[in-house]
């Protein structure tokens, strides 16, 4: 009897002492997340686990810092996954976004590279002559217009036309901007697209339609994103937001 109280007495000190080791674990914070390094650890698992990878990637390039509106980049996400999961994207490695919520004088064209986790250009983009002036506002996917029009496009094939180095854009959304090859609608490069341009009208030049960038960088950047590529053109606007099947999906 006595042999069995000290084996409890002993089992209750040893408890004890357990519980008193572990308290400095107990009660340690943990450590905060490093996004940029859990970006750089992980560069290639964008193609397997998909958008919650992609994430990460805007917190850890500071894009808001940069001007990209997150509503912007997570449509765009879900969009790329869509387009993706459709095998319809040829280039997986790359994101061009538009982001028509800011003025034509501020860098609203981010292309971004989803496989290394960098920002490869930040730079002027223009829109068409009556979308507006500063900002863009009002959309069409009518030939003739003169508009631009949003969604979700797919990069095509590169050719020199009467703008020099271009790239045709393929639009993915029916009624929205799936007439774009007919009226023409390609990226290529404009003279009017220019910080001096801005400083001497104080807005940017407009295009017909196109996603017009600088001549110094039209060729730089279709270079990395031609041959089917995700390239995104957004703003707020209600009537896009209800229509695309794409983000409604």
């Amino acid at each position: 009897m006595k042999k069995f109280q000290l084996k409890k007495v002993y089992l209750f000190f040893s408890t004890v002492l357990i519980f008193i080791l572990h308290l400095p674990f107990a009660f340690s914070k943990s450590k905060p997340l490093n996004l940029a390094k859990a970006a750089s650890e992980a560069p290639n698992s964008v193609a397997h686990t998909g958008s919650s990878s992609l994430e990460l990637v805007y917190d850890s390039l500071k894009l808001n810092m940069k001007g990209l509106s997150e509503e912007a980049f997570d449509y765009a996400v879900k969009g790329y996954e869509y387009l993706r999961n459709k095998g319809r994207i040829r280039n997986q490695n790359v994101i061009s976004i538009v982001d028509f919520t800011k003025p034509s004088t501020q860098k609203r064209l981010f292309i971004i590279d989803v496989k290394n986790y960098k920002v490869l250009f930040n730079t002027y983009v223009a829109h068409g002559q009556n979308s507006g002036k500063e900002f863009a506002r009002q959309f069409s996917n009518r030939p003739d217009s003169y508009q631009s029009s949003l969604g979700f496009y797919v990069t095509s094939d590169t050719y020199i036309g009467k703008n020099g180095y271009s790239m045709h854009l393929i639009g993915q959304e029916s009624g929205i901007n799936d007439l774009a090859d007919e009226r023409a609608i390609v990226m290529h490069g404009a003279p009017y697209v220019s910080e001096s341009f801005i400083r001497a009208r104080g807005f940017l030049g407009r295009s017909w339609g196109c996603p017009a960038v600088s001549e110094e960088l039209n060729r730089p950047i279709i270079e990395k994103i031609k041959n089917g590529s995700c390239l995104f053109i957004y703003s707020e606007d209600n009537r896009y937001l209800n229509q695309s099947r794409i983000l409604n999906s």
